[in-house]
């Protein structure tokens, strides 16, 4: 069953039925479901879909053309070979110059980076012949930085003639959970925190079946479908996945400065620097600067933006020996009473869609145009503190403060105390304040929040 990419799929679906020629890019990181949406577009249309290979030009080529042929003449074909990329656009133009047709090229940067000129060729047979043709054109890569700076930039060949993009990002938790509906409230956000919203990982869970089992038998044994996936993607998209592990291992093991990610990675800065570059453009890793403040911060950190990697490297990676012995069942046992503290970060995702969800006009005391994490020193009391969320309207001159509390037990009033503490160090004209609980709030917290009409009190089964 196919969940989610709505708005995407009747984007595609509604320019489809247009007379005339389309070309949309479609892109995203690894797992995140871009050749399912594009399967799911073409199920009932006349389609070509070509998926390029990390092999020769040659190869590429050969395949290339038993895909095409075998589409458009219905048959096992497979010897088959064109002279040239140039052939095989020629004959996909004669058949668009026919029929409605769609020609996908799923993984595009593995062919361009075999055959440079293809991007050329494209725009020429874009100007000279497609675009008089009700073909629709998908180009489709898992590499971001390539899409983006090849595909759609102005200095691709490319540039200007691309009717549509889609850039495809992990699942929101709403969007997660419709995975498994007979799962528990609280388990349908493990399993989110864990899948980080990939579309791919999230299938693999059974709702028939505990969350417990389900993270056992997804991860806990060499046979496990992620036993090996964040080493299995590392070496997909890099060519020394050691030395990237070392980044990626400095920063799920606590260090988020650059200098000290450096330090424990044993990795020379200006190497690192690369290094996590290239992590954040694969979306495994972020940058976080301080709500509100400028690119330039000097409080920049970085963190793990997936949160299967988090969940890996923190109870896989250094248990693999373990694991390899076939005592993964000890492991997860261990594992299982540091689930809560895992999910913090995560429930701070939950929470931050929640609000976004409600960012109606009407259901929240503002209307905000951005939301995120402060972290800083408080003058007053001299120390640092955070802030798991603040989002300020669009004349920042209100904002809402936001404590996101994922723990068995009650939240006191003492955290709401805290909130209002630490937000005056922020000088908006009206402010609000938010705690969010996975449990519930005891007896003194609801009568504080009672009185007053700026403190909202939200539990977790209530969002």
């Amino acid at each position: 069953m196919f969940i989610g990419r709505k708005s995407e799929l009747s984007n595609l679906n509604q320019r489809y039925e247009k007379n005339q020629f389309e070309f949309d890019c479609i892109y995203g990181r690894r797992r995140v479901g871009k050749t399912e949406l594009i399967k799911e577009f073409i199920k009932d249309k006349k389609a070509i879909f070509y998926t390029g290979l990390n092999d020769t030009y040659a190869t590429n080529l050969s395949s290339f053309s038993s895909a095409v042929y075998n589409a458009l003449y219905s048959t096992e074909n497979t010897d088959v070979v064109y002279k040239d990329f140039e052939e095989i656009f020629r004959v996909v133009h004669e058949a668009a110059s026919r029929e409605k047709l769609i020609l996908v090229i799923d993984e595009f940067p593995y062919i361009a980076k075999k055959f440079g000129g293809i991007l050329s060729l494209l725009q020429r047979d874009i100007d000279h012949k497609f675009s008089k043709t009700n073909l629709f054109l998908i180009l489709c890569g898992s590499s971001a930085s390539f899409m983006e700076n090849q595909v759609l930039s102005e200095k691709s060949p490319l540039f200007g003639r691309r009717t549509g993009q889609h850039k495809l990002l992990p699942f929101n938790y709403y969007e997660a959970a419709a995975f498994f509906p007979g799962f528990s409230d609280e388990e349908k956000a493990i399993a989110f925190a864990v899948c980080g919203g990939m579309p791919k990982y999230l299938k693999l869970f059974n709702d028939e079946y505990s969350i417990e089992k389900n993270l056992a038998d997804i991860f806990f044994t060499p046979e496990s479908v992620l036993y090996e996936e964040a080493y299995n993607l590392l070496n997909q998209e890099v060519n020394e996945p050691a030395l990237y592990n070392a980044v990626i291992t400095a920063i799920a093991t606590g260090s988020s400065n650059f200098n000290k990610i450096a330090d424990k990675a044993h990795i020379e800065n200006s190497l690192c620097a690369q290094y996590i570059k290239a992590l954040i453009d694969m979306g495994i890793v972020k940058k976080e600067i301080p709500f509100g403040e400028k690119e330039t911060s000097r409080k920049t950190i970085y963190r793990l933006n997936d949160g299967m990697f988090r969940f890996w490297y923190r109870f896989i990676h250094k248990n693999r020996s373990l694991i390899e012995l076939r005592r993964g069942d000890i492991v997860f046992s261990k594992t299982k009473p540091f689930i809560s503290d895992f999910m913090g970060e995560a429930f701070e995702q939950i929470c931050k869609d929640y609000m976004w969800k409600v960012n109606d006009g009407t259901t929240l005391p503002i209307e905000f145009r951005d939301i995120g994490r402060w972290w800083g020193n408080n003058p007053i009391k001299k120390c640092e503190q955070e802030i798991d969320l603040i989002a300020v309207d669009w004349d920042d001159k209100k904002a809402i403060f936001c404590e996101c509390k994922w723990t068995n037990e009650l939240v006191p009033e003492s955290v709401i105390n805290g909130l209002i503490d630490k937000a005056s160090m922020f000088n908006f004209e009206d402010k609000y304040y938010f705690i969010f609980s996975k449990s519930g709030f005891t007896e003194a917290a609801i009568k504080r929040g009672s009185d007053s009409d700026r403190i909202r009190l939200i539990v977790f089964k209530d969002m």
